[in-house]
């Protein structure tokens, strides 16, 4: 028995032998999407997974990789590496964003933790800055999570606390923002009652102020920060109850893109500027409009905007809203506690284990495959290879990366015998795509098919199994689109290009010549997702996987 009374073994699968080499190729960003201009998959050279789709259609489907699949609250959010990876991984689906909030703020650990400790040190002489959307809508902040951080830092010393609001309209019903301000204005009056200097301090509509994404107008990001930081803006109140029903008596205003307001006393002063010694918590839990706001408040060499005056703070997000560029570094609330991964249950079954992607995806296949834990469950099992990433030129310039060398290591790795899992990530397809420059995400997409054919030769050789999968889209749809589902213009007319990660589903490949002729996948799993990869795997590798996991997508016809 395990020490925490389980046992780590593994039963025998009753079809399926062990032993057998497999090579698990994750392709970063590689959606799935109908055949157009602006898929760089379809347009790309890539025989490689082109034979995989339509050679075997019994051992090719598409899983998903956003939402609800992979722990996140809607399906209106698109995966990421991180969830991606920690499903792939963990077999299991983890609460991820608003319920993570839920919980630490329930338990209380959310006060317990480094991020939380970090911006306490700023309570004694400085202002805590609360920033983001005012709503009950669920999909970017919630109200009442807002409302529980306020009594939780006041009580943990928080003096002097400024809120600036963003008004939502988009996820709720326009017109709702009155009412949250009232709600909000009641709450920081009792904080008042005792003691506490909690006031609203500026604020402006989402789609106006702060909440872009995707770099798509940092003028946004600039107005907010005017607001938030500088206590400028066009329109000044003495509250933002006055301020939101005035400026939404504006023709065609809207809670969504009420320009920016900053809230003065008597003398017309900003009452919540922020200053050198103060804290900044950006309390949105849903990290796509967060971003941009995340670099204006922590990067230091940022030149996107003249921020003007650039205080020393103290800044956490409610959580990290970018893994790969560790964004913010400080948060409130920790990704999720994983155990019992897959890659611990193999290793304690006798699978060898090699793991390998270059820098910028090399967490991803190892730390959080393996449930957001660093290092090896036995090194004398596990060898993770990272090959250091082109630095200081955006992926496009060299949009081959390092798949060639990623899948030279995994070849050498199969041939070699030494191992019975092979694990890459191939992250050409996302990071490429992610800078929108579709004639490079092309030859992204290309040569990430030729690094599955290295490997996947490899496995010929050996007489092994392959599974080819991805985490999330990215590549498959470059141009952002209207409801109707066409292109979407920019106001001269030119294509709006999309950097963003998809809602497409992902593919999930079986073969080689060490796969027995009557597995085949299952047609009673319609909704598989990412976290149904892990049972498969266990299977193929010649074991049942635990009763928690989600189960598995092959079986075995005789």
């Amino acid at each position: 028995m395990g020490s925490r009374g389980f046992s780590w073994k593994l039963a025998d699968h009753p079809k399926l032998p062990k032993g057998k080499i497999l090579a698990m190729v994750v392709l970063d960003g590689w959606g799935e999407a109908h055949a157009n201009q602006y898929n760089c998959i379809s347009v790309a050279d890539t025989p490689t997974m082109d034979s995989l789709k339509n050679g075997a259609p019994e051992k090719w489907r598409l899983v998903r990789a956003h939402g609800k699949a992979v722990g996140l609250p809607t399906e209106d959010d698109m995966g990421n590496s991180e969830v991606g990876h920690n499903a792939l991984g963990a077999g299991r689906i983890y609460a991820q964003g608003a319920k993570l909030v839920d919980l630490a703020l329930a338990s209380g650990k959310i006060y317990d933790g480094e991020g939380f400790n970090y911006i306490k040190e700023s309570f004694e002489g400085g202002t805590l800055h609360l920033v983001g959307l005012l709503s009950d809508g669920g999909v970017h902040s919630r109200l009442d999570q807002l409302l529980l951080l306020l009594k939780g830092a006041s009580e943990r010393g928080a003096k002097r606390i400024r809120v600036h609001i963003l008004t939502d309209g988009r996820d709720v019903l326009d017109g709702s923002s009155v009412g949250f301000v009232e709600t909000l204005e009641n709450n920081l009056s009792k904080l008042r009652e005792n003691g506490v200097d909690a006031q609203i301090a500026s604020g402006g509509g989402r789609m106006y102020v702060t909440m872009d994404r995707y770099e798509n107008d940092w003028e946004v990001v600039k107005r907010g920060w005017d607001a938030q930081v500088l206590g400028e803006a066009p329109h000044k109140f003495k509250s933002a109850l006055e301020a939101v029903k005035k400026l939404r008596e504006a023709p065609q205003a809207n809670d969504q893109y009420l320009p920016p307001f900053v809230i003065v006393d008597d003398s017309g002063k900003a009452v919540g500027p922020i200053f050198d010694g103060d804290a900044v918590v950006t309390i949105n839990f849903r990290a796509d409009r967060m971003v941009m706001a995340a670099k204006a408040f922590e990067y230091e060499d940022f030149d996107k905007f003249d921020r003007v005056r650039v205080p020393k703070i103290r800044y956490a997000g409610m959580l990290q809203y970018d893994g790969e560029l560790k964004l913010p570094s400080r948060y409130l609330v920790s990704p999720p506690e994983i155990e019992r991964t897959s890659g611990e249950y193999l290793v304690h079954n006798g699978v060898h284990t090699f793991a390998c992607s270059e820098t910028v995806k090399f967490g991803h296949v190892t730390f959080f495959w393996n449930g957001n834990r660093s290092g090896y469950f036995n090194p004398e099992m596990e060898e993770y290879v990272e090959i250091p990433s082109d630095s200081g030129i955006t992926f496009n310039v060299k949009p081959k990366m390092k798949a060639l060398e990623i899948a030279e290591k995994a070849r050498d790795a199969i041939l070699s015998r030494k191992f019975e899992q092979v694990r890459v990530n191939l992250p050409n397809g996302d990071m490429v795509g992610h800078t929108g420059d579709i004639e490079a995400t092309v030859v992204a997409c290309k040569v990430a098919d030729e690094a599955v054919k290295i490997i996947l030769d490899a496995i010929e050789q050996v007489g092994g199994i392959y599974v080819v999968t991805a985490d999330h889209g990215n590549a498959e749809d470059m141009v952002k689109r209207n409801k109707k589902g066409d292109p979407a213009l920019d106001k001269s007319g030119n294509i709006q290009i999309l950097t963003s990660h998809t809602l497409e589903p992902v593919p999930i490949a079986i073969g080689g010549p060490g796969l027995l002729p009557g597995v085949r996948y299952r047609k009673d799993v319609p909704d598989g997702g990412l976290a149904n990869v892990a049972a498969t795997v266990m299977n193929l590798h010649g074991f049942e996987a635990p009763s928690d996991y989600e189960t598995t997508l092959i079986e075995v016809v005789d």
